[in-house]
């Protein structure tokens, strides 16, 4: 879910392509975003796929299944556009038609991505040892992708 629209309410094409960032990230990965698990102090997938690539280690991100199978290269770059789909201010987002130029183009430079939006919502914590259940708040970062709006347009 894009931060604008968890945020504000504020629904857009580039809330779609925030989503498509992260379905990208969450393929190469082989991790899901909204049951990521805490790695190198990240919350969340986006955060840790922004650090992995602030220190020059994206390809730390890719899943060890397809790292044998794949080119360097373009996984980098996959990951290049995830992040550009998933950037904070939806206007520096690219739209779709720019996305599908910039994967099948290999003459296309990409831009440089700007900090990821994130989203940070309390859920409950559960003790599993503790029989009377109690909860208490915990403030976590956490993204959850379970939607997505189509528009159809006659012929």
């Amino acid at each position: 879910m894009s931060p604008e629209y968890a945020l504000h309410g504020q629904f857009s094409m580039k809330s779609d392509v925030y989503s498509f960032g992260v379905l990208v990230l969450e393929i190469i990965s082989g991790m899901k975003n909204n049951s990521f698990y805490e790695i190198d102090g990240a919350h969340d997938l986006v955060t840790y796929a922004w650090k992995l690539w602030g220190n020059g280690t994206a390809l730390n991100l890719v899943d060890p299944i397809i790292i044998d199978n794949c080119h360097n290269s373009e996984v980098v770059r996959c990951i290049h556009i995830g992040l550009l789909c998933v950037q904070e201010d939806p206007v520096d987002r690219p739209t779709f038609s720019t996305i599908f130029v910039m994967l099948t183009s290999d003459t296309v430079t990409l831009p440089v991505p700007r900090q990821p939006g994130f989203f940070v919502q309390s859920r409950p914590e559960r003790d599993p040892l503790d029989s009377d259940q109690s909860t208490t708040t915990k403030s976590d970062p956490t993204s959850v992708d379970d939607a997505s709006i189509t528009d159809i347009y006659s012929r």
